[in-house]
């Protein structure tokens, strides 16, 4: 039975060694540096998910299990910026983070390396949605379950409804934050973008009767940019929005809120992007055909994952 577990630990062996000839072969080819941070990065988060599998039922059996995903998300951030040298810088004078709750905190969704970014931004008493599909992944899939995610089946907007109602009544309950990514999928995008935003984080704050709290992280395709193979260390801006107040207002003003909160996120997501890149907001509006007005999906009811 002993020798069993020979194996992973032999396969984690090889591919921390795999991971360390990469690093030193991007002294001679840059762009074994991406294959290099792409091995670390899943080799960090495998650690972390394991780690929260164990974290999850301690924090469970002694009453905390809403603040492990919290306690596992800094492990991350930790990890990752030993093993990859990537770290996100968050702007929060006001203390939102940690002053806000229950709420819906809301974020642009860029690439996989938001993931980290919830990792050092997360408050505690918050979990996030996910896709029904992740749930079945060895470890990171367990964790989660643990810890409290609500998963989303995207091809059911009868199963998205019932999962809101149901998130709705634990945050009212517990006091219980929510991360949502409105765009739905990651944009991949090389400029300060935001893809149309779905609508079922608004309905959610609405019926909860909680504020929607946006976080902005500015553009950092010259970070991770996974179409042209870029996977550099450095460190990215984020931003934490005044709290959208959601008291008295129904399903009628869904709309109005979306479209004013994508309006208001891409303004912000187009400042922090200019003021990272040393440019002007004009230079950056002009360069990529930003409209005045900001364009909202229909009434797509899913979720992000």
């Amino acid at each position: 039975m002993a020798s069993l577990l020979y194996y992973p630990v032999y396969f984690l062996e090889g591919c921390v060694a795999l991971t360390i000839g990469f690093y030193m072969l991007s002294l001679i080819l840059p762009r074994a540096a991406f294959v290099a941070r792409s091995l670390a990065s899943y080799l960090s988060l495998l650690l972390c998910a394991g780690f929260g599998v164990i974290t999850s039922i301690a924090f469970s059996l002694l009453g905390h299990g809403q603040s492990a995903q919290w306690a596992v998300g800094r492990s991350f951030k930790y990890v990752m910026a030993l093993t990859t040298g990537v770290r996100f810088k968050i702007d929060d004078p006001k203390n939102i983070l940690g002053k806000t709750r229950p709420a819906v905190f809301i974020g642009n969704h860029q690439t996989e390396l938001d993931v980290l970014m919830l990792g050092c931004m997360f408050p505690k008493y918050c979990s996030v949605t996910a896709k029904s599909s992740l749930r079945k992944t060895p470890f990171l899939g367990w964790f989660m379950s643990l810890s409290g995610s609500i998963f989303i089946d995207r091809a059911s907007k009868t199963d998205a409804r019932a999962a809101m109602a149901g998130a709705a009544n634990q945050i009212q309950k517990k006091q219980q934050s929510v991360y949502m990514f409105p765009e739905g999928t990651r944009s991949y995008s090389k400029e300060p973008e935001l893809l149309p935003f779905k609508k079922g984080a608004f309905h959610l704050a609405v019926q909860a009767q909680v504020p929607i709290v946006p976080v902005v992280v500015a553009n950092y395709s010259h970070v991770l940019n996974v179409k042209d193979f870029v996977f550099n260390a450095g460190v990215i801006p984020m931003k934490v929005l005044d709290p959208i107040d959601t008291t008295g207002l129904t399903t009628a003003d869904v709309d109005e809120l979306c479209k004013n909160t994508r309006d208001l996120m891409l303004k912000e997501l187009i400042a922090l992007t200019a003021k990272a890149r040393g440019q002007s907001v004009s230079e950056i509006s002009a360069a990529n055909n930003h409209p005045s007005v900001a364009k909202t999906s229909g009434t797509d009811m899913h979720v992000a994952a």
